[in-house]
């Protein structure tokens, strides 16, 4: 019986030595190691022998078990890996392999993101508010009561029904003067008199968010559009205070010397109000709204004018965007065109 196993086990070598490819060795493994394979037949046959001699040969029959299984998977793994070949004939193992797509910040993403950077790093806070707020927020605080022409400016979004999905019983509960109509903001000033009634000052904040106008679009106006509100209160906040950090924040964020000039202007929530503005191109652009926070703003937040003083800017996120990135029309920032946004 040994000598049949030993008769066995060179059959099988020989066999393995002269396969013509990797394929062939499942049949193989078959023919010698399968339920009705060479060495199998010669397992059952150990039931008609003695006990001694079938403790041996079944020894040694397990033992040549596992020498064919590593003989065949070795020889298999060799062949395998040295008759590797490309699928094609005219794959051209020189050419660059494909770039990888990788996905890009939104343009305004990254103008929110960088007017975040610097504002911190002067150590101003980032705050934000709900989009949907109370009239007695967005217009009666900021000294915009109702029979206020200078409600006019701001092209409302009314919201109809606060029961809406646009407002669930949660939000609601949270707005301040419920009997107040709700809108959508029309800007991001209210987060103004939401931040002052719960801090004390000094403080210094921006207030980046999406507002709403209902108006016509075209190349430099949308329905909605992203603003950053600056507030800072103090005991003694100046407009020099002002100069100072507008123009820091403009220098940096063109990465250059810029001229400036303040016109004169109004606001109803700042006396005196200006407009900033910037020279790029040799043309002087409006860049920002501003001024001295109102004393009847500081009332409706029960501060004291006369311990307190502090000045408020706004900016547009897009139309700094379309300063910086030399955009044409503020649409294409909306328009969702991967062409557009792979730009950046």
């Amino acid at each position: 019986m040994s000598s049949e196993l030993e008769k066995l086990k060179r059959k099988c070598e020989e066999e393995v030595k002269n396969s013509p490819n990797a394929e062939s060795f499942n049949g193989i493994r078959i023919k010698y190691l399968g339920r009705k394979g060479e060495l199998t037949k010669i397992l059952r046959s150990l039931k008609d022998l003695p006990f001694e001699e079938r403790k041996k040969i079944g020894q040694q029959a397990n033992i040549l078990k596992k020498e064919l299984e590593d003989l065949i998977s070795g020889k298999e793994k060799e062949l395998s890996t040295s008759n590797f070949q490309f699928p094609t004939s005219n794959f051209d193992i020189t050419k660059p392999g494909k770039k990888i797509s990788r996905g890009h910040f939104h343009p305004l993403t990254k103008i929110d993101e960088e007017v975040r950077q610097i504002f911190t790093s002067m150590n101003f806070s980032v705050v934000e508010g709900p989009e949907a707020e109370t009239e007695f927020y967005n217009f009666d605080a900021l000294n915009i009561p109702s029979n206020h022409p200078a409600r006019d400016v701001w092209d409302t979004l009314w919201i109809k029904n606060p029961k809406s999905e646009i407002l669930n019983p949660k939000q609601i509960s949270k707005l301040k003067f419920q009997n107040s109509k709700l809108l959508l903001r029309a800007h991001t000033s209210p987060m103004q008199i939401r931040y002052m009634e719960n801090h004390n000052p000094p403080f210094q904040i921006i207030v980046p968010g999406r507002v709403f106008r209902y108006e016509a679009t075209d190349a430099s106006h949308e329905i909605n559009f992203y603003q950053v509100e600056g507030l800072m209160v103090g005991p003694a906040v100046t407009l020099a205070n002002f100069k100072f950090v507008v123009e820091e924040f403009f220098q940096r964020f063109f990465g250059r010397q810029v001229e400036f000039r303040y016109k004169p202007s109004y606001f109803p929530f700042v006396e005196p109000g200006l407009e900033v503005e910037v020279k790029l191109g040799g043309k002087w652009l409006e860049v920002m709204g501003a001024g001295m926070v109102h004393r009847k703003v500081f009332d409706a937040v029960r501060y004291n004018p006369g311990q307190v003083q502090g000045f408020a800017f706004g900016m547009g996120l897009d139309r700094l965007a379309m300063l910086k990135y030399n955009v044409p029309d503020i649409r294409l920032f909306y328009s969702g065109d991967l062409r557009f946004i792979k730009q950046f």
